[in-house]
């Protein structure tokens, strides 16, 4: 029997990822109708408990992060190049996925793990936009902005949180430092989740 669930949860999750569309909250719900009503009650508060508990301790490393500025306004200096180091680079290189892969590391997490902002915003890890008019956003989940000259995504940050129309974020390689800043939710691109 426990082979059974085993099964269909991992099918139902292949089916999430590759298929999209099905919100965050609507597979929560499926998932709580299918389960027995103690491995329902007994599994998944605890689990909850630990992902809020991640989720902080991300944003509270990039917080601890706010201050760090370049040497030389070359993307160098120490801790910048630190953050570099995490994905394979030397200094030199924009830096701000290497930022959050770094933040990511250091809360214990392999992924994500890339110098390339577009690399973090698969569509299996993408919100959709059913899922951010519902206010599925939550802190430590990843932001991207989307360059027009350039055709793609050039710049991606951490969620620190939303309210109303606005974001709050920690970011890195902007005024070649790591700040918090206030962006409108209208500017941002795209949102994705490394954590669920």
């Amino acid at each position: 029997m426990a082979t059974m669930y085993s099964l269909f949860f991992g099918v139902l999750f292949v089916a999430v990822l590759f298929l999209g569309g099905i919100g965050y909250r609507a597979v929560e719900r499926e998932i709580a109708e299918v389960q027995p009503r103690s491995m329902a009650m007994g599994a998944r508060p605890g689990h909850r408990d630990r992902m809020v508990a991640l989720r902080k301790r991300i944003v509270d490393i990039a917080v601890g992060e706010i201050g760090v500025h370049e040497a030389t306004g070359s993307n160098d200096g120490a801790r910048v190049e630190e953050y570099m180091a995490y994905i394979g680079l030397g200094k030199g290189h924009a830096w701000c996925a290497a930022f959050v892969s770094w933040c990511y590391g250091q809360a214990g997490l392999a992924v994500p793990r890339n110098a390339w902002s577009p690399a973090l915003f698969p569509v299996a890890r993408r919100y959709t936009s059913q899922q951010i008019r519902a206010g599925s956003i939550r802190p430590a989940d990843l932001f991207a902005i989307y360059n027009q000259r350039l055709g793609r995504i050039n710049h991606v940050g951490i969620v620190q949180r939303i309210k109303g129309n606005w974001l709050l974020t920690i970011e890195g390689n902007v005024a070649d430092r790591v700040l918090s800043k206030r962006r409108p939710l209208a500017t941002v691109y795209a949102f994705s989740n490394w954590l669920d």
